[in-house]
């Protein structure tokens, strides 16, 4: 262990010393980003800080390995650092001369295949041919979707970091002591490097930084898949899981550009983190939403090694449609200018397509309730049962799940569910639920009734199945209209506006303004000078007080509006209110309602 953190300190020290020197000498060799339309960032910035993470990583691993390597052929690990070294050559060349996209897809290729091959360690027969195919592309699309997320300050080093730190832990044992002190050497000099890549960065990484990165974790989670004898390698779910940002940003990205009809290789700000600065999150917190997303992969990666991957596998399913989830209501946020935002993509032969299954056959919401149901049915068995009472009776979840998915699917069809609209899920579609997934359950029931004559089966995992699955429709359902209000309330773009009056102008007007985004505006207070109302929540909006708590309520908030709700609000009060959002410089607005 003294050696692992040894390595890691000497990289960060090396990484933050060699980060700097970098960042000096840059200017003088040119290797300096000026400020584009599809870059994020307003100032000239040094680049080429990947040969100090590069660096910074190899004196981590050159100081100690010699400690850790012993017992442990050098064919199992020297193809990884060598294959992390080269992918940072062809980055450096990048950087200095800029190789066409199909020259780096090609050199990550090549390096891909001659690294499976080393790692095979099959000279009779070699892997499979399948085994191959996927370990060449997988090592290639992981470089290269870090590549990708090198799109925002502190974004694609942080991800690395969570990533590498996650896979050093969870497959300690099947990497090897000399590739887990790779990945440990890789964490220092992330670490070293985000000291001058945090917001506003005053370093970048270039390709050979994120190249060498995705190489370095490319090639090391090569290592236990390749290891691994099954039919099915169950380790690459876990590797999966363990990268779901990176990847789910490049596939997010490269699908979005292909049915747009834009050229899938050409920089752009249509990437996961600018779409979410574009809902008015900052720049800030979109980094950490997407490093929030690799932890939350992380920790499903580490459910899925300590419960068993084969036996885990659905709770990766939830992940998935959550990110499913998140990846559809953001693909709705422009990118681009409102004029050219998805224009191709309307005129597009995928077009027809999409707006079929999305919205007259709604293929995609039945295939989410589907994963859905079997999901909440088998962790249901699994809170239920335990240990070998759990080996026992899972046989019978494996028997049943046929009709128990025909009898739920039907039932929720019946009810109404896929006639709903998410934007606008609210209490009342709450029935429509309830009442689907009650007649399913008792379907379900009767099924098991009529064709096992219920033996082998327990009442409390059909309840708790049809709790798990409320659960879960509803969520899913009420998924786009929180993203917007998470969004709305997070936005540095919007004005936070106090409204005086909670009554039902009030309501009506804080909900058209949470419904409409074009206004641009935020409900942050009410003020009413009803007493039955202060220190309440109203359509979750807090009733700050009367008059009296006007002028703090302001303070603490630091209201940019007040739009005063009701035509009762008038004479006297209202001359109170203007008088102290004139002392604050804060404009007055009233809210005017008729039908004519």
């Amino acid at each position: 262990m003294i050696y692992y953190l040894l390595a890691f300190f000497l990289s960060l020290a090396a990484s933050v010393a060699l980060c700097d020197f970098v960042r000096r000498v840059a200017p003088a060799l040119g290797a300096v980003v000026p400020p584009r339309a599809d870059r994020w960032h307003d100032q000239p910035t040094p680049t080429m800080g990947g040969i100090a993470i590069a660096m910074g990583a190899l004196v981590g691993l050159g100081a100690t390995t010699s400690h850790v390597s012993a017992g442990v052929l050098p064919a199992t690990w020297l193809p990884v650092l060598f294959a992390a070294v080269a992918m940072f050559v062809v980055g450096v060349l990048d950087d200095r001369f800029r190789l066409s996209p199909l020259a780096k897809l090609v050199s990550s290729l090549i390096i891909g295949a001659f690294l499976v091959f080393s790692l095979a360690q099959r000279p009779d027969n070699g892997l499979p041919w399948a085994y191959t195919v996927v370990g060449t592309v997988w090592f290639a699309g992981v470089c290269h979707a870090f590549n990708l997320l090198d799109n925002m300050d502190g974004l694609a080093a942080g991800v690395a970091l969570i990533a590498a730190a996650f896979l050093a832990w969870l497959l300690a044992g099947a990497l090897g002591g000399p590739i887990l002190l790779l990945l440990v050497a890789l964490c220092g000099a992330l670490l070293g490097f985000l000291y001058w890549n945090r917001p506003p960065a005053r370093l970048f990484m270039g390709d050979c930084g994120s190249l060498f990165i995705g190489a370095a974790i490319a090639g090391a989670s090569l290592v236990p898949v390749l290891k691994e004898t099954t039919t099915f390698p169950w380790t690459s779910v876990v590797i999966v899981m363990l990268l779901v940002a990176p990847l789910f940003d490049t596939a997010f990205v490269l699908v979005l550009r292909r049915l747009a009809g834009r050229s899938a290789t050409r920089g752009g700000t249509d990437h996961v983190s600018h779409r979410l600065v574009s809902l008015g999150f900052s720049e800030r917190s979109a980094v950490r939403i997407l490093y929030l997303l690799g932890i939350v992969g992380g920790l499903t990666a580490w459910a899925l090694v300590v419960g068993g991957v084969e036996q885990m596998i659905p709770l990766a399913a939830l992940l998935a449609v959550v990110v499913f989830l998140v990846g559809i209501y953001l693909a709705r946020v422009p990118a681009y200018s409102a004029q050219q935002d998805f224009k191709a993509l309307r005129q597009s032969p995928f077009a027809p397509l999409l707006k079929d299954l999305t919205f007259r056959w709604h293929a995609a919401e039945v295939m989410l309730d589907l994963v859905l149901i079997v999901a909440c049915y088998y962790f249901a068995y699994r809170l239920r049962f335990e240990g070998q009472a759990l080996e026992h009776f899972l046989p019978y979840f494996t028997a049943s799940l046929p009709v128990v998915l025909g009898c739920k699917l039907a039932s929720l069809y019946g009810s109404g569910l896929y006639q709903r609209s998410w934007e606008t899920f609210s209490l009342r579609d709450m029935a429509v639920v309830l009442r689907g997934v009650f007649t399913g359950s008792v379907l379900s029931v009767l099924a098991a009734a009529y064709f096992y004559r219920f033996e082998g089966f327990s009442r409390v995992v059909f309840i708790i199945d049809a709790m798990l699955l409320t659960i879960a429709i509803v969520a899913t359902r009420a998924s786009f209209r929180s993203m917007s209000l998470v969004a709305a309330s997070r936005s540095k773009r919007s004005s936070r506006v106090l409204v005086y009056g909670a009554g039902a102008f009030g309501q009506l007007i804080v909900r058209e303004m949470r419904a409409n985004p074009h206004w641009s505006m935020n409900p942050v207070a009410f003020i009413d000078d009803d007493p039955t109302k202060a220190r309440r929540w109203i359509v979750g909006v807090p009733v700050r007080g009367a008059l009296g708590e006007l002028e703090p309520t302001m303070r603490k908030y630091r209201v940019d509006e007040v739009i005063l709700s009701s035509p009762s609000i008038n004479g006297n009060i209202e001359r109170t209110i203007r008088q102290v959002c004139a002392t604050l410089d804060c404009p007055v607005r009233r809210l005017n309602m008729s039908i004519t």
